[in-house]
C-alpha cells in the first residue's frame, strides 16, 4: 500500500511512520509548513509545526530511507484554524483549534492531496485504534489511556477512517514509543511533547486575542444585572473561568465568583456561582458520525460523552431531535461553553461529535 506519513517531528509520528515501513509499505514522509511567521523556533514544549520540527522530521525521514517533502498549507491554515479560531472567541465561543485542524487539515486537506496523488492512505502518529466492526472500520480509544487522542480524531468521518493509519493505537505507554525510538536511532526519542496552542507560542490565549480583536471596556455583572466592575474585552474570558476577574470585592459569602456567560454583542461578562456553571443539557446542530451511523439516531440511546482531550467521559442519553443531536447528561458537568465539542462514546468506540450550540443549565431542570 502506498502510505503517506504525516511527520510533525516528534517521536510518535516518527515511530509510526517507521511502523509503516515495517509493514511493507510504500512510504512518503511529509511535513506541514502551517506558519506564516518566518523564523519561528520551538521553544522548549511550546507549539509545533516550527523549523526546528521539520528538520527533526527530515532527520527521522533520512534514517528510515524514505522520500520526505514538506508542504505548505500555511495559508489554509490560517484561513480555517487560526481566523476560525479568532472569530469564535468574537462570538464569545470557545473553540478548540487541534479539532479544526485534524477536521480541515490533517484528515481534509492533506486526505485529499494524498488521494489525488495516489496514496492510499494518511498516517500518523495519534494515539488511537482502528477496529473492524460488524458495519465496518471503527474508531476506538488507544491503548495508553493516559495518551489516548480519540477525542481529537472524533471529528473523522467513515470515509476518512478507510484511509487513515495509526499504528501506535496499541501501544501500551508512551515510554514504549520512545524506547522504541531510541533503538530505531531516531533522535526525536527524547523530545519533549508539544502542548499549547501551536500558533500561539508563547501561552497566552488571553493577550494573544487581545492583540487581534483590541480592548473594549465592558462591564461585568452578576445573573441579576448588578455591576460588580468592568473588563477590557468580552473575547478574553472564557465560560468557567474564575482567576482574573479583578473585581476587587468579594461576595457576600466569600465564595469565589466564575464566569457563567459571555454577551460579545453588548460586551458583558457575567459571573456567579460555581454551582450555577452546572449543565444538564447540549445541543449541537452540526455533528458527525464516526463510522457507521446509529440504526436510527433519532432514537434515544445510551453513551457517554467527553467535551475536553483530556476531560473524563460521563455517561448521557442521546439522540438527534430536529436536526440537532441532543446529550442530556446523568450527572451535570462544570463549565461547559458553546463552542467546545462534544465527542460521543460507546464504550471505546467514539461514535460521532458535534460542536456545542448551546447548553441547558442544570438548576434550570431541577426548578422546573
Amino acid at each position: 500500500m502506498k502510505v503517506l506519513a504525516a511527520m510533525s517531528g516528534g517521536v510518535d509520528s516518527a515511530v509510526a511512520a517507521a511502523r509503516a515501513v515495517d509493514a511493507g509499505h510504500e512510504v512518503v514522509g511529509v511535513h506541514l509548513a502551517l506558519s506564516r511567521m518566518p523564523g519561528t523556533l520551538r521553544t522548549g514544549s511550546r507549539g509545533c509545526c516550527t523549523i526546528e520540527d521539520s528538520m527533526d522530521a527530515q532527520r527521522a525521514a533520512n534514517i528510515l530511507g524514505i522520500p520526505y517533502y514538506v508542504w505548505d498549507f500555511s495559508e489554509r491554515f490560517k484561513l480555517d484554524v487560526v481566523d476560525d479560531f479568532i472569530a469564535e472567541y468574537q462570538a464569545g465561543r470557545t473553540p478548540n483549534p487541534c479539532m479544526r485542524c485534524n477536521e480541515r487539515i490533517k484528515f481534509a486537506a492533506l486526505l485529499e492531496k494524498a488521494l489525488a496523488l495516489g496514496f492510499d492512505a494518511v498516517c500518523t502518529g495519534h494515539y488511537a485504534s482502528l477496529v473492524d466492526g460488524p458495519e465496518g472500520l471503527e474508531l476506538h480509544r488507544s491503548a495508553a489511556m493516559a495518551k489516548d487522542q480519540s477525542y481529537v480524531l472524533g471529528v473523522l468521518t467513515e470515509e476518512q477512517l478507510k484511509h487513515s493509519m495509526f499504528p501506535l493505537g496499541a501501544m501500551a505507554s508512551k515510554a514504549l514509543v520512545r524506547a522504541e525510538a531510541d533503538q530505531r536511532g531516531l533522535a526525536v526519542a527524547q523530545k519533549p511533547d508539544s502542548y499549547d496552542i501551536c500558533f500561539i507560542p508563547e501561552g497566552d490565549t488571553q493577550d494573544w486575542i487581545a492583540d487581534k480583536l483590541g480592548k473594549e471596556t465592558g462591564e461585568i455583572v452578576d445573573r441579576s444585572g448588578n455591576v460588580l466592575g468592568a473588563h477590557e474585552g468580552a473575547h478574553g474570558f472564557t465560560v468557567g473561568q474564575r482567576k482574573g476577574l479583578n473585581i476587587g470585592r468579594p461576595t457576600a459569602d466569600g465564595k469565589p465568583r466564575y464566569v457563567l456567560e459571555i454577551r460579545p454583542k453588548t460586551n458583558t461578562v457575567v459571573v456567579g456561582p460555581q454551582e450555577a456553571l452546572a449543565i444538564g443539557e447540549m445541543v449541537g446542530s452540526k455533528y458527525t458520525w464516526c463510522g457507521a451511523a446509529p440504526a436510527d439516531p433519532s432514537e434515544w440511546f445510551e453513551a457517554h460523552v467527553q467535551v475536553r482531550a483530556h476531560g473524563e467521559a460521563v455517561p448521557c442519553k442521546a439522540a438527534v431531535q430536529d436536526g440537532e443531536l441532543v446529550m442530556k447528561l446523568h450527572e451535570p458537568l462544570i463549565g461547559v461553553s458553546p463552542g467546545q465539542t462534544a465527542v460521543l462514546y460507546v464504550g471505546t468506540r467514539v461514535l460521532g461529535q458535534t460542536t456545542i450550540d448551546r447548553t441547558v443549565s442544570a438548576l434550570a431542570e431541577v426548578e422546573a
